[in-house]
């Protein structure tokens, strides 16, 4: 294949994050969840260069000219990042600058400058600098005898110029991260950045001697580990060692204010060695994730969407889960259901005296996970509770080496998984003793156990009693924790063994099937579509007559509609109010169609270099539920965007004519309708919310 026929994933992915952008300019949207949308495209830039700009710059001075599919060297690959990072920073602040604080302010909220302050709001702020800040704050010279220090990746600092008589002085001020970055001032709705706050009172920082100037800064680092597994006996110790040495990174970014000095900014780019393509210089408050906090402000109604709490499952109340669970298969749809189904399943198990043995897969959890809390109480109540703790998550490596040494301290057993692999599945198995023998429940997810982000990511769930899930994942916590050799599944297919095995065996029966004259269709719905020989199978499918229709939130290397190759693709991404992260792979399979969940995403990494799962839905009112969800997904005229055949670019559908469906609320609107007619006629046999598709 040609290489114009695959995206550069770089440019793609800054595709994706340009459609957030385009949430934070919707002005149908609230002016508060506007604010939390520029500053999502702020952090995702942050990880971006942390990560993939980072690794494609130690690509380019290592000498590698090696292009990627689509063409591009790395060299290319990051002059063009740095073009569209460029355009992007200029976008996301004309946004802020142009759009969001006008309109905050028309609503009555307002960021004021120091000179704007009022004689008792200055009282107020200067009372606030010497009582709190002062203490806190640090000022470090830099001179000889005391060198440039070692800044903080993501950390907001100020370099102050220093009158130094006949040679140049410059001092360092970190702005606290410990305090909040937006203060309220006492008048009510008016509100300074602590920064402003700062730039006023550093004189008092340097008594005796002439400030010149000011300029804040920031800077991103290298974030990616390296971790070499094979030599290392403690692979805990050198993760640790390892996220010491982020620390000192090199800097692949600097934000500098646009009205620092020519001396100060000579002195940065100097002394952070730091590339002209490499440099920001904003035109506002740096590090736009304080959008955040001020997307959180006390507002009045109508500033911020309406609450959407996650609606219970109202089969599980006042029950015993196991009863539950034994009577069928559920499937949840998070965050639409509640997430406290899966923590009750682990509580339960741990009180339960019938219940044995507790295994689970942990990748993300939360600061206060309740997951974990069970799973210690558990041990504590002398169940056997095995739990492996994946400390390569990225950025999260600390949090979980954290909970690995507190779950360890509480008796359970904790495994770090297999050489060379990321365990990224989502596995929890309960095993009880019952009346009629030994019985295995399980709980398998396309999203990780984290109850904070399952209140705003989309994922499913299947929880199940039934013996070929059980006995599937049985034998696969045999391989991960023990020296079991990888079996034959009858429900589950598992990466790096067999995951690439069954999507291409699958797309390829679909290919046959189509030329063949048979029903053949592909719905696969997925973060990221990278794989180029997955890409390849659908190019050939799509050439075959296979009718494919991809459901990509972000990265996407495959172009659709192109002549003659993927004619018969379309590619939708949907970006609303919640991140859309369940994966779903539907195969018409010549009219008994197979439909996967899996924790995996078409990408190298996935299929080849991670341990996942994809997990078959076998209950038919679960698959009904599934393509459900796949068809109202596909329907959204709101959220939606397409991609373009000529351009990476992606564009709204054109509503004209069009029923107006906005998928992730129509989804809410039904776990509602579901919890209200399961209360109504009080049924315990129904688990299958039927899907309207009404207007929304």
């Amino acid at each position: 294949m040609r290489p114009s026929l695959y995206i550069n994933r770089e440019l793609s992915w800054l595709e994706f994050n340009y459609r957030v952008l385009e949430e934070a300019l919707d002005k149908t949207n609230p002016i508060l969840e506007r604010f939390k949308f520029l500053a999502i495209t702020a952090s995702n830039m942050d990880e971006f260069f942390m990560v993939r700009v980072a690794g494609l710059t130690e690509q380019h001075e290592a000498g590698s000219h090696r292009p990627d599919p689509a063409g591009l060297t790395p060299k290319e690959q990051l002059d063009a990042i740095s073009a569209a990072a460029h355009d992007m920073m200029v976008q996301q602040y004309n946004c802020l600058n142009r759009q969001l604080m006008p309109q905050l302010e028309q609503n009555g909220i307002k960021f004021v400058k120091y000179d704007e302050l009022t004689e008792d709001e200055a009282d107020y702020v200067k009372t606030y600098f010497n009582t709190t800040l002062f203490p806190i704050i640090t000022p470090m010279a830099i001179d000889k005898s005391r060198p440039f220090p070692l800044v903080a990746g993501k950390s907001l600092n100020f370099i102050v110029e220093i009158d130094g008589k006949d040679e140049e002085c410059y001092a360092f001020v970190q702005v606290p991260s410990v305090v909040s970055r937006v203060f309220a001032l006492p008048s009510g709705n008016r509100y300074i950045l602590l920064e402003d706050i700062i730039r006023k009172h550093t004189d008092k920082l340097f008594k005796g001697y002439k400030v010149l100037g000011e300029a804040c800064f920031r800077i991103i680092r290298n974030g990616d580990l390296e971790i070499d597994e094979e030599d290392t006996h403690d692979l805990l110790s050198e993760i640790e060692e390892s996220v010491k040495q982020r620390r000192r990174g090199q800097v692949v970014r600097l934000e500098v204010e646009k009205d620092i000095s020519t001396k100060s900014f000579a002195f940065l780019k100097r002394e952070l060695h730091s590339e002209d393509e490499n440099i920001y210089k904003v035109n506002g408050p740096l590090d736009l994730t304080v959008c955040f906090a001020i997307g959180a402000l006390d507002a009045p109604p109508g500033l911020s969407d309406a609450p959407m709490p996650p609606i219970p499952r109202p089969e599980f109340e006042d029950r015993n889960i196991f009863d539950v669970i034994r009577e069928g298969d559920i499937l949840l749809h998070h965050p639409y259901d509640s997430f406290d189904a899966v923590v009750d399943l682990v509580r339960q198990a741990a009180a339960d005296p019938n219940v044995l043995a507790i295994k689970q897969t942990l990748y993300r959890v939360s600061g206060n996970s309740p997951i974990i809390h069970a799973l210690i109480q558990a041990a504590e109540n002398g169940k056997q509770v095995t739990v492996l703790v994946e400390l390569k998550a990225r950025f999260d490596e600390e949090n979980n080496i954290i909970w690995a040494r507190t779950l360890e301290k509480a008796g359970c057993h904790v495994i770090y998984g297999l050489v060379g692999l990321k365990t990224h599945c989502k596995l929890c198995l309960v095993v009880r003793q019952e009346d009629d023998g030994i019985r295995r429940y399980v709980h398998l997810g396309t999203g990780n156990y984290n109850d904070k982000t399952a209140k705003t990511y989309t994922d499913l769930g299947l929880m199940t009693a039934k013996e070929s899930y059980g006995k599937d994942i049985s034998a696969l916590f045999n391989v991960l924790t023990g020296y079991s050799k990888e079996t034959d599944h009858s429900r589950i297919a598992v990466a790096p063994t067999g995951l690439r095995q069954m999507f291409a065996a699958a797309i390829k029966r679909e290919t046959e099937n189509a030329r063949k004259g048979r029903p053949a269709r592909i719905i696969a719905k997925m973060n990221s579509l990278v794989d180029v020989k997955i890409i390849d199978l659908l190019y050939e499918a799509s050439q075959a007559g296979v009718e494919i229709k991809l459901i990509v939130r972000g990265i996407c290397c495959l172009r659709s509609g192109v002549a003659g190759i993927s004619d018969n693709i379309t590619v939708i991404s949907i970006v609303g109010r919640f991140l859309e992260h369940s994966r779903i792979y539907y195969f018409e399979n010549a009219g008994s169609p197979v439909i996967w969940l899996a924790s995996a995403d078409w990408m190298p990494r996935n299929l080849d270099r991670r341990v996942e799962v994809a997990f078959e839905i076998s209950d038919e009112r679960l698959r009904q539920k599934l393509r459900e969800i796949l068809d109202i997904t596909l329907r959204d005229t709101v959220k939606a965007r397409v991609q373009q055949s000529d351009t990476i670019r992606y564009k709204r559908i054109d509503k004209r004519g069009k029923e107006l469906i906005q998928s992730q609320n129509a989804f809410y609107d039904e776990a509602k309708k579901y919890y209200s007619d399961f209360k109504k006629e009080k049924t315990k046999d129904v688990f299958i919310p039927v899907f309207s598709g009404q207007n929304q």
